[in-house]
Parts: C-alpha cells; sequence; structure tokens
C-alpha cells in the first residue's frame, strides 16, 4: 500500500446530510462551509480517523465493531416494515445493533444504538424520516451485504445508502 501524507488541519468540522458531506473550513481570515457529494460512510470514515488519530489506538473505538465481528455475528431478526425505503429492520439488544434491510437490497448494521431508539424507530409514523433524522450519520455503520454483492456482480454505485423517502 502506497501512503500519502494529507493535511487536514485546515478542516474545522464535518457533516453529513442528504447525501452531502458537510466542511467547515479555516481559510485564514475567512471561514468556508461546503457541500461535496459523498455517501454516508465517507463521514463514518473520517469520524474513524479522527477516533484513532486523537486517540493512543490503531483500531476501531471501544465497543465499536469491526467489519470482521458484525460480519460473523449471529443474524439479527428482521421485522418487515411497511416504508418506501427499507423492507424491514431488527435490534440486537445485546450488542446495542440496528440492522437495516434497504429496499435496493442492501443491509447496514448500526453500532450503539440505544434500545430506546430502537423503541421509536419501530413505533415511527414514517420508517424513513425517522431513520433521517435520527440514525443515518449518527452511527458508525457497516455494510453487510458486499460480499454478496460482490459475488454476484449486483454491487455499483446505485447501491449505496441514498437519501430515504417516507
Amino acid at each position: 500500500m502506497k501512503l500519502s501524507k494529507i493535511d487536514l488541519t485546515n478542516i474545522l468540522a464535518i457533516g453529513h446530510s442528504n447525501g452531502q458531506l458537510g466542511l467547515l473550513i479555516d481559510r485564514g481570515e475567512d471561514v468556508e462551509y461546503i457541500e461535496i457529494s459523498a455517501p454516508a460512510a465517507a463521514y463514518n470514515g473520517l469520524q474513524q480517523v479522527h477516533y484513532i488519530a486523537n486517540n493512543e489506538i490503531s483500531a476501531f473505538p471501544p465497543n465499536l465493531e469491526t467489519p470482521e465481528e458484525i460480519e460473523s455475528s449471529q443474524s439479527i431478526a428482521m421485522l418487515p416494515v411497511s416504508s418506501s425505503m427499507a423492507n424491514g429492520i431488527g435490534y440486537d439488544e445485546e450488542r446495542k445493533v440496528l440492522q437495516v434491510e434497504f429496499k435496493n437490497g442492501s443491509v447496514y448494521q448500526y453500532s450503539e444504538v440505544e434500545s430506546e431508539t430502537w423503541e421509536s424507530f419501530q413505533s415511527a409514523d414514517s420508517v424513513g424520516q425517522f431513520f433521517n433524522a435520527e440514525i443515518r450519520g449518527s452511527y458508525y455503520s457497516e455494510r453487510i451485504d458486499e460480499v454478496n454483492m460482490i459475488a454476484t456482480g449486483t454491487l455499483d454505485c446505485s447501491n449505496f445508502e441514498e437519501d430515504c423517502p417516507d
């Protein structure tokens, strides 16, 4: 692997909403806010890099599962939902892992989700609106169906997490 030196000292803050990665940049005398098109995975990756760079570790934050742990974990029972965003949602209370199967077939697990959030999610009037407001970009997430999609040749950019209508 070839490594490249990067300097992110001018990045003051980041955020993610509606498929856009928001960057607050120190331009010297001015502070500029820009948005670039990026999946939520980019935001999650930057959060992980920040944690690793600012804590004396070389791995994922404590209590967050690595992709291998998520992939090898027991399956989560899914509840079907009436939504244009998702086919089903599930929760593992012991591990505090929320799982969402999106309409496009992609499956994501979200770590460190409290049971109260799960209860609110499953009783929400709109699964998509609740997901966008309370879950998307707020938790470490890992796509768990990519291996199957690569094997079947169905992995392309349209399969990545998008904005969720109702």
